[in-house]
C-alpha cells in the first residue's frame, strides 16, 4: 500500500479515462469528427464531466456515511438516502411531467433530507447508534422502493422517463448539468476534507473520541447532512446509480488506508472512475443501444456487496 503514489496515479488514470470517454462512443472518432466537433465537446466532453462529478459525489457520500456509522456495509442507497431522493424525483417526473429540470435538485434534496429526518426519528436515541442507523435505513429503503414501484404502476403513460432515471443514466446530460453539479462539489468537497480528523476520531469509538475532545453527536449530524447533500445532488442529475457509494470507499481503503485525509480525495476519484467507466461501457458495448450506467454499476456492486457480507458477517 503506497498512499502517496496512489494519490498521484489516480488523477492520471482518471484523466486518461476522461480522454477515452471523449474519443469513444457509438460513432467512431473519424465519423464523429466529420459530423462536427460539437459531438466531441457538447455531447461527449460534457457528459464525461457530469460522470466525474456525479461519481465523486456518490463516492464521497458513501465515505461520509461509512465514517459516521462505522459500518463497511453502509452506503447512500442501502440506508435510504438515495431512495428518498429517488421517490421525490420520481414523484416530480410522474405527477408533473412538464416541470423544468431545475426543480429536480431541490426535490431530490428535500426527499433525502426528509428520509434522513424520518430515520433519525425512528432511531430515537441520543448517540445515533450505528447499528440501529443501518437497520432502520435498510427498512426505509425497502419501503421507499415499494412506494416508487406503486407510482410507476399507477402512472403507466409517464413511466418511460422515470424508468430511465431510476436505472441511472447519463444519456442526454450536458453542460447545463455540469453547471448544476460543479458548484455543489466545489463547496461540499472542502467541507468533507475539513471533517477528516473528526471522522478519524469517530473510528476509535465514541468514548475515545469524546475523551480526545470530539463532539460525537455533532460530528455525526454534520457528516450525515453532507452525505445527504452529496448523494441527493448526484442522484438528481444522473438518477439512481447504485453501489458507487459502497464500493468506492472500500477500494480507497485498500489503496490509501483508513485516514480520512487521504481516504476522502481517493474515494472521490475512485467514484468518478467507476461512474465514468460504466458510462463509457454503456455507450460502446451494444451500439446503437445505450445501456444505463446504473445497470453496469449494479452488476459490479451487487456481487461485491455479497462478498462484503461473507467477509464481515462470517458467512
Amino acid at each position: 500500500m503506497y498512499p502517496r503514489l496512489t494519490l498521484t496515479l489516480l488523477p492520471v488514470f482518471l484523466l486518461l479515462l476522461a480522454i477515452s470517454g471523449v474519443l469513444l462512443g457509438s460513432l467512431d472518432l473519424q465519423t464523429a469528427l466529420s459530423a462536427g466537433p460539437d459531438i466531441l465537446t457538447d455531447l461527449r466532453l460534457s457528459r464525461v464531466l457530469v460522470a466525474i462529478l456525479a461519481g465523486a459525489g456518490l463516492g464521497l457520500a458513501g465515505a461520509m456515511i461509512q465514517g459516521v456509522v462505522r459500518n463497511p456495509l453502509a452506503s447512500p442507497d442501502i440506508i435510504g438516502v438515495t431512495g428518498g431522493a429517488g421517490l421525490a424525483a420520481t414523484t416530480l417526473l410522474l405527477l408533473f411531467p412538464g416541470v423544468a429540470f431545475g426543480w429536480m435538485i431541490p426535490a431530490a434534496i428535500a426527499g433525502a433530507l426528509l428520509t434522513m429526518a424520518l430515520m433519525l426519528w425512528l432511531v430515537r436515541n441520543q448517540d445515533l447508534n450505528p447499528a440501529r442507523l443501518v437497520l432502520v435505513g435498510v427498512a426505509l429503503s425497502a419501503w421507499l422502493g415499494a412506494l416508487i414501484d406503486w407510482l410507476l404502476v399507477s402512472h403507466p403513460y409517464q413511466v418511460n422517463a422515470a424508468l430511465v432515471w431510476l436505472t441511472g443514466s447519463l444519456w442526454g446530460r450536458g453542460w447545463d448539468h455540469v453547471a448544476v453539479l460543479l458548484p455543489w462539489l466545489l463547496v461540499l468537497f472542502p467541507l468533507a476534507l475539513m471533517m477528516a480528523l473528526r471522522l478519524d476520531l469517530l473510528a476509535l469509538g465514541d468514548e475515545a473520541a469524546e475523551g480526545l475532545g470530539a463532539n460525537v453527536l455533532q460530528t455525526r449530524r454534520l457528516a450525515l447532512l453532507l452525505s445527504v447533500a452529496l448523494a441527493a445532488v448526484s442522484v438528481a442529475v444522473c438518477g439512481a446509480i447504485s453501489f458507487v457509494g459502497l464500493v468506492s470507499p472500500h477500494l480507497a481503503r485498500l489503496l490509501v488506508g483508513g485516514s480520512h485525509r487521504r481516504l476522502i480525495p481517493a474515494t472521490a476519484m475512485i467514484g468518478a472512475v467507476l461512474v465514468l467507466l460504466a458510462d463509457i461501457l454503456a455507450r460502446i458495448l451494444a451500439p446503437p443501444i445505450e445501456l444505463p450506467a446504473g445497470v453496469l454499476t449494479s452488476l459490479i456492486g451487487a456481487p461485491y456487496f455479497l462478498f462484503l457480507l461473507t467477509r464481515y458477517r462470517g458467512w
